[in-house]
């Protein structure tokens, strides 16, 4: 035996109307009328946790701003998500969508313009901007969610086979084994992440058996049943890894990874990277050769 309570009745809609194409497994407003989904919105604190957690360090090793700029963009990611699923507002699942669209070509662009002449690094700029507002002009135009799906993963997709085809072009005979810890990061985060929507593809596939499941054994034990928070708190950890990987790659490939390190022991813990310190406690700066 053990304690529970049953799933309580459907409350009044404080926020109103649902106006989003999207609803999910959950079920709406059953603890509060405060909010439609509970655990899809809680969940996505794990996102305010690790952006805070990343402005912070790229604050204080100096990171370039880029990331802290992409980790901002991640936030918004939390952000939004988090009030598309307290309202299930159209408004709101536009903002929690289209930032996981910016916060990607940040990534990529931070990818694309490392290296190049500023006027090559604001070319691939206006281009990226271009793509994604040209994404948010046909997803608002067509009002379907595949649409967004489709072409964040391509842009996923796209971003992850430039990263590793840097890493190993340009990495694998000068320092391997920061190539083969980077491998274990962005695969150990790719994994968490494929995870979390293995999980969500459980949810839409099964959401009548499970919905069954969670009302037989009550909460608080139902909610461990709910698939998209669970896409929530993994795609947040893999995300965050994959950012931190995108730190340390360009730190490798800028050749100032020697004034840094990277701070990984188990690989059950979040990868940070710190500035090297010196015995007084201050940060360290290398100086090598002027790059041509």
């Amino acid at each position: 035996m053990y304690w529970s309570i049953p799933y309580p009745a459907e409350k009044h809609h404080h926020w109103g109307p649902e106006t989003a194409t999207l609803n999910w497994c959950e079920e709406d407003y059953y603890l509060t009328r405060y909010c439609a989904e509970i655990v899809n919105s809680v969940t996505n604190a794990v996102f305010v946790w690790l952006a805070v957690k990343g402005l912070r360090n790229c604050w204080t090793e100096r990171h370039d701003v880029i990331f802290a700029v992409t980790f901002g963009g991640y936030l918004c990611v939390g952000v939004g998500s988090f009030l598309f699923h307290a309202t299930l507002w159209y408004s709101m699942q536009l903002v929690d969508e289209l930032s996981m669209i910016y916060t990607t070509c940040l990534m990529a662009w931070a990818s694309l313009s490392n290296g190049k002449p500023p006027a090559i690094a604001t070319l691939y700029g206006l281009l990226l901007s271009a793509l994604a507002l040209s994404i948010t002009f046909i997803y608002h135009s067509l009002g379907d969610p595949t649409f967004h799906q489709n072409a964040y993963a391509i842009l996923t997709a796209l971003l992850l086979f430039r990263s590793w085809y840097l890493m190993e072009t340009r990495l694998r005979r000068t320092r391997p084994h920061d190539v083969d810890t980077m491998w274990w990061m962005v695969g150990w985060g790719l994994f968490v992440f494929l995870c979390g929507f293995a999980l969500w593809n459980v949810d839409n596939a099964w959401c009548g058996a499970l919905r069954g499941w969670r009302r037989g054994v009550g909460l608080p034990w139902g909610v461990l049943a709910e698939g998209h928070g669970w896409w929530h708190l993994l795609t947040g950890v893999g995300a965050y890894y994959y950012i931190v990987y995108g730190i340390w790659l360009r730190h490798c490939l800028n050749g100032d990874q020697d004034q840094f390190d990277l701070d990984w022991p188990k690989i059950w813990h979040l990868p940070v990277i710190r500035r090297k310190r010196g015995a007084d406690g201050a940060a360290a700066v290398v100086v090598g050769k002027k790059k041509a």
